[in-house]
This record gives C-alpha cells, structure tokens and sequence, in this order.
C-alpha cells in the first residue's frame, strides 16, 4: 500500500485531517473494525468515489435513497444489478445511476417505494424508474373531461401502451407488477371515486415530482379530503429522485401527470417548470413511472 502524507491539527484528543497528498488509499474505522477506501487528490480537495466505500455504506433502501450519483450503469441491466435489487441490498446502484437502453435513458428514481403498500401486499424489493425525457407526447381524452378520472381516460385504456411496450422489452421479464389506488370517478370536477388496480407503467402524480399537491383538489376546511374527495393514493411522497435534484423535474418539455385538476383539466409539469393544468385534449408528453424487480 503506498504510503500517504497527512497533515493534521490537534483538537482536544482528537486529529481533523487538513489535507491529503497522493491518489492512493486510505483507512477509516467504521466501528466494527479498519476499512479500506480508494482517494483522489483534487484541487479543490478530497473526493471518495462512492464505489469504493460502499463497505462503509449500509445496504438497503434507506442509505441508497440518501445518496444521489448519477452514473452511467451501461446499456442493460446485468445479472449482477438485478440481483442486488432483488435481495434489496441495492449494492452498486444510486439515486440518479442510469442505463441508456435503445436511446431512452432510464434513471433510478428511488428504492422500495412501495414496499408493503397496496390491498395485497407488494414484498418484492425494487427500484423506481423514470425517463429522462417523454416517452412520446399523447392526449388524456379526446376531448376536455377529466370525467372517469385517470382510469377512464384514453390515456390509462390505450395511450400509455407504446411506452409500456418499450419499456417491457427494455426490462424484459423484470418489470413489477404491484397494486396502486387509482381515481375512477369524478364529481363537480374534483376525485369522488377510487379503487386498487394492478399496475405495472402510470404517469405520475404531484405528490411522486413535487412532494405535494399543488392542483389537485384538497380540503377547504368543510370536508375531508380523503373521504369527500377519495383522493386516496399509496404515493405519499416525493421520489428521491426529485428530491435530491430538482433540476430533474424540468425537462424543457411539457408532461401530463394523472392528478385530476376540474372537470376539464388533469395536472401538468410545463415545458418552463411551472406546476401546471392542462385542457384533457391537449397531446403533452407521456413520461411515466415503473419499478424493476
């Protein structure tokens, strides 16, 4: 092992490391014992590659949804990565990694976020996928409803199909199948009735990019939400995807999200950023959400 200069300060009993000459290695103690960790001597200081302290991170959803990469994982899922996702280590794989798969690029959004969700219990360990960019660009009607909501529309019965297919040979065999709580019915242009479904690609919704809802209909301090409105729905949360770089929340494109806004809108991210609606007939960007497994 070559040996590396360090230069320290006192404080107290212990020693803060001020500087680090060399592109070798260097040990820490993570409290069950000395760990090796691959350095590099940047101008601007000291950088661990996160492949090489992975035997310092812990394994499981919760370390990797924590931890935002951005690498290039190659043209296909391997043997190696699918395995790591199913005994839900997630080892070598990051929030914001990516595959480039017949020129889609395929970001890892998020692990496990529907864990123990659904009327019949999802247990399989995955990942969230979500496109750099649309799929295509399609209609959620033909015309300005939003009546049916996500499930009665043109969008959910056909429109969605292309992206499905291309995604399904892209993930061949791997894509999960899991229950989600999706609108079927709407009432005065707000969600008035829900049911579970089996769910393999959907649009996402405001909750999954922003954290929140910002259109969709929520209390006005005479009802309940939940009850009134059936806007129940198991994605609580924002993807850590867009929690940890919101910048992958604008794509310069405009791209439909299944919320139900009024009788004639459903939710939207404008090609500009902004939260927005849109009339049902426009033909916007399909740019979905799916777990591998």
């Amino acid at each position: 092992m070559a040996t590396i200069s360090v230069q320290t300060k006192k404080f107290a009993d212990l020693e803060a490391i001020l500087s680090v000459t060399g592109t070798e290695q260097m040990l820490i103690h993570d409290g069950n014992g000395v760990k090796v960790i691959t350095v590099k001597n940047l101008h601007k200081g000291l950088q661990a590659d996160i492949d090489a302290i992975q035997n310092v991170i812990a394994d499981g959803a919760g370390a990797h949804n924590s931890i935002y990469r951005g690498k290039n994982l190659g043209t296909s899922v391997t043997a190696e990565q699918y395995k790591a996702i199913s005994d839900g280590t997630f080892a070598g794989l990051y929030v914001g990694d990516y595959w480039v798969i017949s020129g889609v690029t395929y970001r890892i959004a998020g692990f496990d976020y529907y864990l123990h969700n659904g009327d019949t219990d999802t247990t399989k360990h995955h990942v969230v996928i979500v496109p750099d960019e649309n799929m295509g660009s399609a209609q959620m009607n033909t015309t300005n409803t939003t009546t049916g909501g996500y499930v009665g529309s043109a969008m959910y019965k056909a429109n969605l199909n292309a992206a499905k297919t291309k995604i399904k040979s892209a993930f061949s065999g791997h894509v999960l199948s899991h229950r989600v709580y999706l609108t079927n019915a709407v009432s005065n242009g707000a969600p008035s009735g829900g049911a579970w479904f089996d769910s393999e690609v959907e649009l996402m919704t405001e909750r999954m990019v922003y954290g929140c809802p910002v259109h969709s209909p929520m209390g006005d301090g005479q009802k309940d939400p939940w009850s009134a409105m059936h806007n129940y729905t198991v994605e609580k949360s924002q993807l850590p995807l867009f929690a940890l770089n919101p910048a992958a929340i604008a794509t310069r494109y405009d791209y439909w999200l299944r919320d139900v806004v009024t009788a004639a809108v459903f939710a939207l991210v404008n090609d500009d950023g902004l939260a927005g609606g849109g009339n049902a007939s426009y033909s916007l960007g399909v740019r979905p959400a799916f777990c591998i497994c």
